[in-house]
């Protein structure tokens, strides 16, 4: 059977050398058009490129270009401008989880390097002890004092600064073989294939948009649908702080929303399980998106028949999106994560060797290749050796294409598990574990979770003569990892087992589950 057709981007969609540019016009050509709106603030676009445009100055000034710039911040109007600030004064922005424990945090602030840190005044104090420790020379508190939007707003209008298309732009962090975190460095033109494979694969109007997001703007879903993509098609962006159902429902129809850029499974239920779900006014809703996580089949058709919204599944990671996704118009296939998006090459290879090309329905890694991806990891050379081979992403994920060419995720190569559409690595909770003082040994699985999909789970070994219960080992691991890193299931055993030449067994342990 010969695949169907991939999506190719209609011709009224513009071209931009970057983001910057895309704001740069909206902000001239729909000035008074909504832009960004996040709770009671709202700008226009003409509002938006000006507050833009005064912080960029003041970055410029510092010396940011060429250079990384962390941020900690919490979802916003004030990360949205203090973002898309950054990329236009050249910066290489490098937004980080700001409520990850401090142990979580330092490998990767290290990482970045940062010559600035850039916070709100939540996390001001959290900003500057880490500065302190790590000699940056300056944090800049966006949400007070000089740097409130409307100080920004109050200031004289000048033109944005712009950036080139192959200025590094932006940093994900994402895990390794090693578990390690690892940074996936991006340049501005990959930030516009994404906006182009978007286009081709989910044409939405230009002008017309009001498209809502909870994602936070520290994972590249995100970012890439809160900074990027409302930005190329000039629709209005309303960006939530966090998720909460009962007010994700609410501004459904206080903002008539028609594109909702959603996330993982988990997400979706939570928002059919509240109470005002089915006294919600969905008829504005047009699409759904959905990715991070696979999507049940009763989610998708219970959703659609609730709402009369489409529910689209689509699949990308840190290192570059979009890869795959069911198209607007067009043959969707449930379960599967669609089509590859325009300009990128999807290829399953034979495990052993990586080279050989599979058929469709043989099961091998998925590699990848187009203009969205990494330019590489910072400061990871093996890693870069391994993962991108030959122009080649290789993803670790195992999966095969149907005779359409649909692509079908079937495991995972590496033992990563997705709680609610974050990468969990099972090795950082092993050795924050194995530091435990009455832990001998200790091995953690993902197990299926009717909620976020997966969760945590950890087998554990005590010490002879230990003694230590769940509670001790819950308000541990409380102490040192992010909330959807908990383990929600806790076993204690009296050994691991162990294949043939001595590793953990990690199936036989799912098996116990």
């Amino acid at each position: 059977m010969p695949r169907l057709p991939a999506p190719t981007r209609e011709a009224h969609y513009p071209d931009y050398p970057t983001i910057v540019h895309a704001l740069a016009f909206a902000g001239t050509r729909r000035a008074d058009a909504p832009g960004l709106i996040c709770g009671e603030t709202e700008l226009t676009y003409g509002q938006y490129a000006h507050a833009v445009s005064a912080l960029a100055h003041r970055l410029e000034a510092r010396g940011v270009a060429g250079q990384c710039v962390a941020y900690l911040m919490r979802n916003g109007a004030d990360m949205v401008v203090a973002l898309m600030a950054g990329m236009a004064a050249r910066a290489q922005v490098a937004p980080l989880n700001p409520t990850y424990t401090d142990r979580e945090l330092e490998p990767l602030l290290r990482d970045v390097d940062p010559v600035l840190i850039v916070t709100d005044p939540e996390f001001a104090t959290l900003a500057h002890r880490f500065a302190s420790a790590m000699g940056v020379a300056e944090v800049l508190v966006v949400g007070n004092g000089k740097l409130t939007l409307a100080a920004l707003l109050a200031q004289p209008p000048r033109p944005l600064p712009l950036p080139q298309p192959d200025d590094r732009c932006a940093m994900f962090f994402t895990g390794g073989t090693t578990g390690l975190p690892k940074g996936a460095e991006h340049v501005h033109s990959g930030l516009m294939a994404f906006c182009y494979g978007v286009a081709a694969v989910w044409p939405l109007p230009l002008d017309e948009e009001r498209i809502l997001n909870v994602a936070p703007l520290f994972h590249i879903w995100g970012f890439c649908f809160t900074l990027v993509f409302p930005v190329y098609i000039r629709a209005a962006m309303d960006i939530m702080p966090a998720y909460k159902p009962a007010a994700v429902l609410d501004e459904f129809q206080k903002r008539r929303i028609t594109t909702f850029a959603g996330g993982p499974a988990a997400l979706y239920m939570g928002l059919r399980a509240n109470e005002n779900f089915k006294a919600t006014d969905f008829s504005s809703l047009r699409i759904c998106l959905s990715g991070g996580a696979a999507c049940p089949e009763e989610l998708i058709r219970s959703w659609e028949a609730a709402t009369g919204c489409k529910l689209l599944e689509g699949w990308g990671m840190s290192e570059g999106a979009p890869i795959n996704s069911n198209p607007l118009n067009g043959v969707r296939k449930i379960g599967s994560v669609g089509i590859a998006a325009a300009g990128t090459e999807v290829e399953v290879v034979d495990l052993e060797t990586g080279a050989r090309v599979l058929g469709p329905g043989e099961r091998g890694e998925i590699r990848l290749r187009g203009p969205q991806f990494t330019r590489g990891y910072r400061n990871r050379p093996e890693e870069n050796k391994q993962t991108i081979r030959d122009g080649w992403l290789y993803t670790g994920d195992i999966g095969y294409h149907d005779d359409d060419g649909y692509l079908f995720l079937v495991d995972r190569k590496k033992e990563m598990i997705i709680v609610g559409g974050y990468n969990v690595y099972p090795r950082e909770i092993d050795e924050l574990l194995f530091r435990h003082p009455a832990i001998l040994e200790a091995a953690t699985v993902g197990v299926p979770d009717s909620f976020s999909g997966e969760a945590v789970k950890v087998f554990i070994v005590r010490k002879p003569g230990a003694d230590l219960g769940e509670d001790e080992v819950r308000n541990y691991c409380q102490a040192n990892l992010v909330k959807y890193k908990l383990p929600k299931h806790v076993a204690f055993i009296d050994a691991l087992p162990r294949t043939g030449v001595g590793k953990i067994d990690k199936l036989a342990l799912k098996a116990l589950s």
